[in-house]
């Protein structure tokens, strides 16, 4: 076996790391909504090919697919027809690039595509039957003896499918040892389309290490020619390839920019990290089907390439079972789990294995959705998504394994918000006058009130998140995919860690500009109201240019020092005590006309005392409003097949009304904050606090 590494790539990983910013609950309820038992990910099982096929749009080019009873069956193969179809198979043989591991068990791709035989004749196998739940049949099963069928009939591998540990590492080594990385390669014709044929590669692996965490893991890919048989597709170049992506595969067309070959006739292909997920480049995806759930595609370098071997499978089946009778197994290719953690069905069992052409016209699709580098940039609600997937999934994991526990807790956390809601009080709740003393729930309830009178005004002020949108999505064009930056971008046209250093720093400035920008012209807001001035969006925002200079100096202050204390784990819950005790300033500045210093100043005086109260109100609205976009966000991942760019364009738009709406609660909490502070005039001393009252 010859593998060699590919070191020319300084690509990193685009990754969102950190805690969630969804609840995991929120998360576990949109990834279980569409999970569905029994089916894998990549394909679709042969139980369903009757209905999928009744439901294939044919190419404008095509006739309809006929009835079933119309088709007519392939004509048996012949020893040239034979020859032309290896000689196929060996052209356009796969090249094939996984996440490179540095040392076993650490991060990369630990699971090569195998040798099927290696599973077999294995005393770590074991073949279990349909009865109950655990029908051992017989150890170390061999290719003929699950050759015969055995529909509902699973392979159980050694290990625990929802917790693998190492385990199955471990063990895809021991058992590989010896034998190269392999490919099964097929030509095939689609009865219903008898002038095409397809070049189709199956790769197998002993376990998908994704959300949907299971045994067996079986993917492929498939080129389409125009020619009517192998012979005369030996003269035509292919006219599109596709690649199995979950629950369907992504197109291109043969000498798309995309596809990137080797030698002018190997197809590179890109599988992602622990799915096995084929793609075309490099790069963080998002990926969503009805029996994985949704989650992150990692195919970023560097890279092992594998020299894989080509195993030539017939199109005939007598003639592919005489040489791999396990096709004929119609059961399991992995132990038997709860919900989608069931292990797949084999290739035989697939609707692309009869009907190849009418699966590319129904499942294909012309593109896959990366993770955009814009979305760290402001509104996007993928920027927490491949943490808030992972929780979720962890969560339900935790459910299915551990109800009882799971239920528990999440029956003392259901108590525990109903006692924490009794223990304020509610109303009286009016909006006026705007500063007065008031418990934590009359400050929601006058925020709710006050935005119910003017909503017109207040999401206005809350527009600002759309041009927002519109220039990360544009910085991330101009950075990442018209790359004329070219000091950022590798050679090869991979992402740098500068690259991705730019886009963060430039989308983490627009983003907090619009946070500060909404809470200060809401401040403003809030004032002329109480004041009873005529307010207008622009009137707001007009204040808000006035005091740019200390609101500039305000926001990149605080901005600055919580960055510092975030940047070690021991100092970050210094950060948030900075963030409490001088949060409060960019009110200070437009309510009382105040500077910089003096704001900083003015907040840290009238939260003293009060600093617990002050740090549940804030983390409250702020978490709600700051996790509402990408929640929305995820819900219509889960549900719709929108562009990501119309999907964060919505989640904008869901700021635009929740972003002002946490911007009143703020300034109702300083304005209470003032009034129990005594509301001393600038330079006035603030009555004495209580010994022990820091923060």
């Amino acid at each position: 076996m010859v593998i060699t590494v590919r070191r020319g790539s300084d690509a990193v990983a685009i990754q969102t790391e950190g805690a969630p910013m969804v609840p995991a609950l929120i998360a576990l309820l949109a990834v279980a909504a569409t999970a569905v038992p029994a089916q894998q990910a990549t394909t679709l099982d042969a139980a369903a090919a009757t209905q999928v096929a009744a439901a294939v749009h044919a190419s404008p080019d095509l006739p309809p697919p006929p009835e079933d009873d119309d088709v007519a069956p392939l004509p048996p193969s012949t020893p040239e027809q034979d020859r032309a179809a290896e000689e196929l198979i060996e052209r356009y043989a796969p090249v094939v690039r996984l996440r490179e591991q540095v040392e076993p068990c650490g991060d990369g791709e630990p699971y090569l595509p195998v040798d099927v035989d290696v599973v077999l004749d294995d005393d770590g196998v074991a073949l279990r039957g349909p009865w109950t739940s655990n029908d051992l049949v017989r150890i170390a099963p061999s290719a003929d003896q699950i050759g015969t069928g055995l529909l509902e009939y699973h392979l159980d591998f050694p290990g625990d499918a929802l917790d693998p540990g190492c385990g199955y590492e471990t063990w895809s080594r021991q058992i590989s040892e010896g034998t190269a990385p392999t490919t099964y390669g097929r030509v095939v014709g689609d009865p219903a389309r008898p002038g095409q044929l397809a070049v189709q590669y199956w790769f197998f692996y002993v376990y998908n290490d994704f959300n949907n965490l299971h045994e067996g893991d079986w993917e492929m890919i498939q080129l389409v020619i125009d020619a009517p048989d192998a012979v005369a597709a030996l003269d035509v170049e292919p006219a599109a390839v596709g690649y199995s992506q979950h629950s369907s595969a992504e197109r291109a067309t043969w000498g798309e920019d995309k596809l990137e070959l080797v030698d002018g006739t190997h197809p590179v292909v890109y599988p992602a990290e622990g799915s096995h997920a084929n793609f075309f480049t490099s790069a963080l995806y998002l990926g969503a089907s009805s029996a994985a759930g949704v989650g992150c595609d990692d195919t970023t370098g560097p890279h092992t390439e594998l020299d894989l071997r080509v195993d030539a499978v017939p199109a005939d089946t007598d003639d592919y079972l005489s040489g791999h009778p396990w096709l004929g197994f119609e059961g399991r290719w992995g132990e038997r789990q709860e919900a989608f953690y069931n292990g797949p069905t084999g290739p035989n069992m697939k609707f692309q294995w009869t009907a190849p052409i009418r699966w590319s016209e129904d499942s294909w699709r012309d593109s896959s959705a990366t993770v955009p580098l814009g979305s760290a940039l402001g509104t996007s609600a993928t920027d927490a998504f491949c943490g808030v997937v992972e929780g979720g999934s962890n969560l339900l994991l935790q459910l299915i394994r551990n109800p009882e526990a799971v239920l528990l807790v999440l029956a003392v956390i259901v108590v525990a918000l109903v006692v924490i809601a009794t223990r304020t009080t509610w109303t009286p709740s009016d909006p006026y006058p705007v500063a007065q003393r008031r418990s934590w729930g009359r400050i929601l309830g006058a925020a709710r009130r006050m935005y119910g009178r003017h909503p017109l005004l207040f999401s206005g002020i809350g527009l600002v998140y759309v041009p927002v949108m519109f220039v990360a999505v544009g910085l991330q064009w101009v950075l990442v995919e018209a790359g004329e930056l070219t000091s950022l971008v590798d050679t090869d046209g991979d992402q740098n860690a500068a690259t991705v250093f730019v886009v963060v720093l430039l989308g983490g400035a627009i983003s907090l500009l619009a946070y500060f920008c909404v809470v200060a012209a809401v401040a403003q807001a809030l004032h002329d109201l109480d004041a009873g001035r005529p307010v207008t969006v622009l009137s707001a925002y007009r204040e808000v240019g006035r005091h740019l200079r200390p609101l500039a100096l305000v926001a990149a202050r605080l901005v600055v020092v919580c960055w510092a204390l975030l940047f070690f784990v021991f100092t970050a819950p210094l950060a948030l005590i900075y963030a409490v005790r001088n949060g409060f300033a960019v009110q200070a500045v437009m309510m009382e006309d105040r500077s910089a210093g003096d704001a900083f100043r003015r907040s840290r005086d009238v939260v003293r005392g009060h600093w617990w109260r002050t740090t549940a109100v804030t983390a409250l609205v702020v978490g709600l409003g700051a996790t509402t976009g990408p929640l929305v966000g995820i819900i219509l991942l889960l549900v719709s097949d929108g562009s990501f760019t119309v999907i964060n364009l919505i989640t904008a738009l869901v700021y635009v009304v929740t972003i002002p709406f946490v911007a009143l609660v703020l300034g109702y909490l300083y304005l209470d904050l003032r009034v129990r502070a005594g509301s001393p005039e600038p330079g006035e001393a603030r009555p004495d606090v209580p010994a022990g009252a820091w923060p």
